[in-house]
């Protein structure tokens, strides 16, 4: 048994002052507020649960900084992302993927959910085992510290009645059942979870989003997709199908409470009925949506229909999941013209409670017996913190990534301020080997 007495923490949805956490298998088996520490390790600070980053594209942290001169659009930028997924192979991708992943552990992220669809050589021939780009990003997991949920996508076409085309041929399995077939081969052989998802509708047929949907519900699995990020989306599907994306994931039976809808931007009325009355999760990635252009998604109008709020830091333009919870109010003001849209705890539960269940794991991200004892302790004097009060609102409208102090999951401990300084190193060898190897 370990046990840590805690400053202050996110208790039952409030800050609770002297709380006494005991942790045994890697579970919370006591949990005491105004408690004394009576030989507990002592955590000074603020600590909340471990996060989720329910969206990330590992791959992508190799264009931070090397993508923002000159003007475009998102579909320029998918140019450049290209360019990336055609030079990785299983090596440099498990180098990049460490070293990302170490990046959100220094920041409080106990758990990720990798939208994966980078499977095969550059020609698109399978390697010998055909899951070994998959095997790359949970072994990288695994050696970072970081709990991963690998998302496996299945991507068919380049748009709507077009075959893939070139480093598009990487992403595909050819048929749906194919790409079945080698997910039902890599959940035999792991321990890690492993979930589905559609990338998108253009990269979909009609006719598989229900096969893939299917699967995941034979599964028990989470099913994750892009949905409606951008107009010309929205604009391709209506003309192929006269339907909203939204609709033709309704239509296909692939909206539920184990649905995740990544980004959901721009989206009619009777979408955002339809994702709230499917108690679908909406996962917004709000670092990558206004880093490349794509718009402000509907995030109160979405909960207030009853879907959940998650979040993701999908491209790693920027990884930080105290600056996602705070962009989500931000730019509901810009949208708005108006202040105090989400309070602080309701931006916590989407980066913790919410984002877990939304990955299929039900007992993570609170600090209550029975859940994984995950902890993230947040420095309360830095020039960011300091005077702010040490409560929720500190957490999510004052400190960044760079205060937090001490992480631990599954009862142990996987990163302290001290480690921060060493991710630097890491990921400029790994993106250097991408770009120059």
């Amino acid at each position: 048994m370990t046990a840590y007495w805690l400053e202050r923490a996110l208790v039952d949805r409030a800050i609770r002052d002297s709380v006494r956490v005991e942790i045994e298998r890697g579970v919370f088996s006591s949990v005491r507020t105004d408690a004394v520490a009576d030989g507990a390790d002592g955590l000074a600070g603020l600590t909340i649960p471990g996060l989720a980053n329910c969206h990330s594209h590992a791959f992508h942290r190799a264009l931070r900084g090397r993508t923002q001169r000159g003007r475009g659009t998102f579909w320029t930028w998918r140019e450049q992302m290209y360019a990336v997924a055609e030079r990785l192979d299983p090596d440099t991708y498990y180098a990049l993927a460490r070293a990302t992943y170490r990046e959100m552990v220094v920041g409080g992220i106990t758990t990720v959910g990798e939208f994966h669809y980078l499977h095969h050589g550059p020609d698109g021939t399978p390697y010998d085992d055909p899951n070994e780009m998959g095997r790359s990003l949970m072994q990288a997991a695994e050696d970072a510290g970081i709990r991963i949920v690998l998302l496996d996508t299945c991507y068919l076409a380049a748009g709507i009645g077009r075959e893939p085309e070139c480093v598009q041929r990487r992403f595909s399995d050819g048929s749906v059942e194919a790409w079945a077939a080698r997910v039902d081969a890599l959940r035999a052989g792991v321990e890690a979870r492993v979930g589905a998802a559609v990338h998108s509708v253009r990269a979909v047929p009609r006719d598989d989003i229900p096969v893939v949907a299917a699967w995941a519900d034979e599964h028990n699995t989470p099913l994750h997709m892009h949905l409606s990020e951008q107009v010309a989306e929205n604009e391709e599907c209506h003309a192929a199908y006269g339907l909203t994306p939204t609709e033709l994931l309704a239509e296909a039976g692939a909206l539920g409470e184990r649905t995740t809808a990544v980004h959901a931007t721009h989206l009619t009325d009777h979408d955002v009925a339809l994702l709230g009355g499917s108690a679908a999760y909406s996962c917004l990635c709000p670092t990558t949506e206004r880093d490349l252009g794509d718009g402000i998604g509907p995030s109160r109008r979405l909960v207030a229909a009853g879907s959940r709020l998650t979040l993701g830091s999908d491209s790693h333009a920027v990884i930080d999941m105290f600056e996602e919870m705070s962009a989500v109010e931000l730019d509901e003001r810009l949208a708005t013209r108006q202040r105090g849209h989400w309070s602080a705890v309701e931006l916590l539960t989407a980066a913790t409670y919410d984002g877990h269940r939304s990955l299929g794991l039900d007992r993570t991200g609170r600090i209550e017996v029975g859940h994984r004892a995950d902890l993230v302790t947040l420095d309360t004097t830095s020039p960011r913190t300091a005077g702010t009060g040490a409560d929720d609102s500190t957490a999510v409208f004052a400190a960044t990534a760079a205060d937090v102090v001490h992480v631990i999951r599954d009862g142990r401990v996987v990163a302290t301020a001290e480690d921060r300084w060493r991710i630097g190193e890491e990921l400029d060898t790994a993106i250097r080997g991408v770009w120059e190897g």
